[in-house]
């Protein structure tokens, strides 16, 4: 007996990629779109694809991709969003796993493209990304960034890859980590952490050995550098705002 699975997606304003996620999952038997709010034309797209469409304000990544799950029919999810896509070979590896599922959840490696390229190594690839599951098993955490899957039980690999094609120019790119990482130190702060100069020193180098020269992210070229150079900075910056967070609470 095939499991039927629900395809769950969080947007807003995701009209330039989502069809292109919507194509991908043509085996689904629920599609559940929760949007905040678009002004382009996601909801249309979504309805040419007989989705299922919420309307949400936005709670967070984590309790939004949550609150997603729980409005689908079927207890097994696909969580994407909406600028990823399933390669044929993902595709194929969830629907032969829907025959006979021998774990509660499923990871698969995550392809990461920027400037023009699929990174295949370092930081970009294969992050490893949990999205596949049965939610009576599993749940997203309440983190309102940085968000996870909590299992219960065991959890297995598929074979193929997630694409990740967001569109972004270094620009965006970069307004959107300034976004994350002020919401990565407030989580911290809320949670009672502390960074010193120690954090913002060794942190980022420790970074770019483990990715750059370890997960031989060189071998990406220039792209490559400049992904782990801006995630070593995204690193400096979290603890240094979260530092600033600590002075300007006393």
């Amino acid at each position: 007996m095939r499991y039927a699975i629900s395809v769950v997606l969080i947007t807003k304003n995701a009209g330039q990629q989502l069809e292109q996620c919507l194509q991908s999952v043509g085996f689904a038997d629920e599609i559940v779109l929760v949007d905040s709010g678009s002004t382009d034309n996601t909801l249309a797209i979504a309805a040419a694809y007989r989705a299922k469409v919420i309307h949400q304000e936005w709670l967070g990544f984590g309790p939004q991709k949550q609150f997603a799950v729980e409005q689908a029919s079927h207890d097994w999810v696909l969580c994407l969003d909406a600028d990823e896509y399933l390669s044929p070979e993902l595709a194929l590896s969830i629907n032969k796993i829907l025959d006979n599922p021998q774990a509660e959840a499923y990871r698969f490696a995550r392809c990461n493209r920027f400037m023009g390229r699929f990174l295949k190594h370092g930081e970009g690839y294969p992050d490893w990304s949990l999205r596949l599951f049965d939610r009576r098993r599993a749940r997203w955490s309440d983190d309102v960034v940085h968000e996870y899957v909590i299992c219960e039980g065991p959890v297995e690999k598929l074979d193929g890859d997630l694409m990740h094609e967001s569109g972004e120019d270094i620009a965006r790119y970069l307004s959107k980590q300034n976004r994350y990482t002020t919401l990565q130190a407030e989580q911290l702060f809320a949670r009672g952490k502390k960074a010193g100069a120690a954090k913002l020193v060794f942190s980022p180098l420790l970074r770019f050995f483990k990715f750059y020269l370890v997960r031989r992210g060189f071998l990406d070229g220039l792209a490559g550098l400049v992904h782990i150079s801006i995630g070593c900075f995204n690193s400096y910056i979290k603890y240094a705002k979260l530092i600033e967070l600590h002075r300007l609470s006393k």
